[in-house]
């Protein structure tokens, strides 16, 4: 008697998928690094350029790590899989998300997969047409991403996005150009700096804030969770 092998078939761009198949063509596919499932249709990356998106990445996470090793119970990843909903498993180039535990709004599932919405998520896009701006702005904003920043690299352009109301709008630089996030206290950015690729700056910025009142609140309220 003859037993019929099922072939698990590979991920293609464009392809419409349930999320269970396309976790199942993903893990069958050890040397793919990145696919997304945006409103149930995947998208598959191309091959990374160097300094319009290794090197701002690279940036971008050199920024959050410092926010995280200095504040309890906030957790950075790079390039997670994130289950937001029945139709859209994203892979974020960086997010912070706040523990369980300590209040936070996603979770660690058994399989080892981020489950929810993380309070803060970074894509890093070529322009203002990626879908970074359009169907996962959309996605984002229903599933509950507290803050969601974008850095347009060839628009030389930084948003940051805060939710209010179920709707997103603009967090706007004080007047030193410094954005501050309303849900990571002491999570400062100098977008000029950022944008003119003077990291020592976007540092010094950062640690003001790590050194304000409002940062050191935020600790003392997650360690007495």
């Amino acid at each position: 008697m003859l037993v019929e092998k099922t072939v698990t078939l590979p991920l293609e761009n464009g392809d419409r998928l349930t999320r269970p198949e396309f976790e199942k063509r993903y893990q069958a596919m050890p040397e793919l690094k990145k696919a997304e499932l945006i409103e149930g249709v995947v998208y598959m990356s191309s091959a990374v350029r160097a300094r319009n998106h290794a090197q701002p990445h690279g940036q971008i996470i050199g920024w959050l790590f410092v926010y995280s090793t200095a504040t309890p119970g906030v957790e950075l990843f790079d390039n997670a899989t994130v289950r937001l909903d029945l139709d859209n498993e994203p892979q974020p180039d960086a997010l912070l998300r706040i523990d369980k535990n300590l209040g936070g709004q996603s979770r660690i599932a058994d399989d080892d997969y981020i489950e929810g919405a993380p309070e803060l998520i970074v894509e890093i896009a070529a322009s203002s047409a990626s879908y970074d701006l359009h169907d996962k702005l959309k996605v984002y904003r229903r599933n509950g991403v507290q803050e969601y920043l974008i850095w347009q690299i060839y628009n030389k352009r930084f948003d940051w996005f805060r939710l209010k109301n179920g709707e997103y709008s603009t967090l706007e630089p004080d007047a030193n150009g410094i954005i501050k996030s309303e849900i990571f206290p002491g999570l400062w950015l100098s977008v000029s700096a950022l944008l003119q690729g003077n990291l020592a700056e976007v540092l010094t910025v950062l640690q003001s804030g790590l050194n304000s009142s409002e940062h050191t609140d935020f600790i003392r309220d997650q360690l007495e969770n």
